[in-house]
């Protein structure tokens, strides 16, 4: 039994707001207050997961004494420029974990959410959370490096999570090891369900209207890998169970499911974003996208305008490492939809294709394609176009 796998595709979504409205003015209005509630959601709510990094981990005792603006923006925290007040950088110490509390408190450190009280006369953290947009929006530096306008879908693949983490003090040493060893764009989501370390890409969250599948052993869809996230991995106080996977945690009140149409109805808003002007030759990718579709026999699997399907393959189809599917719910890896790749490299769930040649390189000798080298030019320029 499946617990918590509420299927909300957009289509469904909408169509329950068309129900609803006496005419296209009013279902227009409908969708856009889902998308602002979800994107409500998606950055600034914990699901009340303080009690895990607050009262657990006790996170929040680190940020204030030790984690400065420098060191938060080395381990991959960014801040949103565009809640800061006109001049804090120029006069704020970049040095104090102090300024770090007042970026929090103004809600500026994408993806933590902290309550901070005056306590003797000062800001004083007293709460700290995690929201989706942790790992899953990044910013465009158009201040500095780390700080500039949100960037939400994308994968913030400067994070380091498990140094984050491992700044708790109620981990042992054995814990820090395993979550000092990801490193940046990192993150293992069954580690703490399976006890094995095997991390993966973070993976972006924008491009997802129309994609059945949402991750990269397709257990289920956006709203199924919603409430994974934020029950296991966030510690949401939610409910989420999977007799495949042997999870069944419960919460009452269940602070996750109901915010899950509105947040899956906004990332299937955040379109994938396209790529540079100049990124690619668009006479060589006009040429590469006839070899996706017959030489290189890429529109098998990579179908439509989502570039993906419904199926999920053997690690062995795909020739990729069977151990992290072996961890998931449907032992394979699903079709990953082709996307903004110019912004994601390295590629594969475990990054083992440094570039998009490689991608190519590595479906040529497994299927015996034979392409030539003029083909693989062609067809990593079309990659790049997407």
């Amino acid at each position: 039994m499946i617990r918590c796998r509420r299927v909300f595709p957009a289509l469904a979504i909408l169509a329950g707001l068309a129900a609803g409205c006496n005419n296209e003015t009013e279902r227009l209005e409908a969708e856009a207050r889902l998308v602002d509630q979800g994107k409500e959601v998606f950055r600034f709510d914990t699901f009340g997961d303080e009690v895990f990094w607050t009262d657990t981990l006790r996170l929040h005792e680190v940020v204030a004494s030790a984690v400065d603006p420098v060191t938060a923006l080395s381990v991959g925290l960014k801040v949103d420029a565009d809640v800061l007040p006109a001049g804090i950088l120029e006069t704020a110490d970049l040095h104090s974990p102090a300024t770090t509390v007042a970026l929090i408190k103004l809600d500026a450190v994408v993806g933590l959410k902290g309550t901070v009280e005056t306590v003797g006369g000062r800001d004083t953290l007293t709460r700290l959370g995690v929201t989706c947009a942790l790992c899953h929006s990044t910013v465009d530096n158009s201040v500095a490096p780390g700080i500039g306008h949100r960037l939400d879908g994308w994968p913030n693949r400067d994070l380091d999570p498990g140094a984050i983490v491992a700044l708790s003090p109620a981990l042992s040493a054995d814990a820090k090891a395993v979550y000092g060893s990801w490193g940046k764009g990192w993150f293992d989501p069954r580690f703490n369900q399976d006890g094995k370390n095997g991390p993966v890409r973070i993976p972006p969250a924008y491009g997802l209207a129309g994609i059945p599948l949402a991750t990269y052993t397709g257990d289920g869809d956006i709203s199924y890998w919603n409430a994974y996230v934020a029950v296991t991995q966030m510690h949401g106080q939610g409910t989420f169970a999977d007799s495949r996977l042997g999870i069944d945690i419960r919460h009452d009140p269940d602070l996750v499911t109901s915010k899950l149409p509105a947040l899956g109805f906004y990332q299937q808003s955040l379109a994938a974003p396209p790529a540079p002007v100049g990124s690619f030759d668009a006479a060589a990718a006009t040429r590469g996208r006839s070899v996706f579709t017959t030489r290189a026999r890429c529109a098998t699997c990579h179908q439509g305008t989502t570039f993906t399907d419904d199926q999920i393959h053997s690690p062995a189809q795909v020739g990729l490492e069977p151990v992290y599917a072996s961890r998931s719910a449907t032992k394979g890896y699903r079709t990953t939809p082709l996307r903004a790749l110019w912004q994601h490299a390295p590629y594969f769930h475990d990054g083992s294709a440094a570039t998009l040649a490689d991608v190519v390189d590595h479906y040529d000798r497994l299927q015996g394609l034979g392409l030539a080298a003029d083909e693989k030019r062609d067809l990593v320029e079309f990659l790049k176009s997407l």
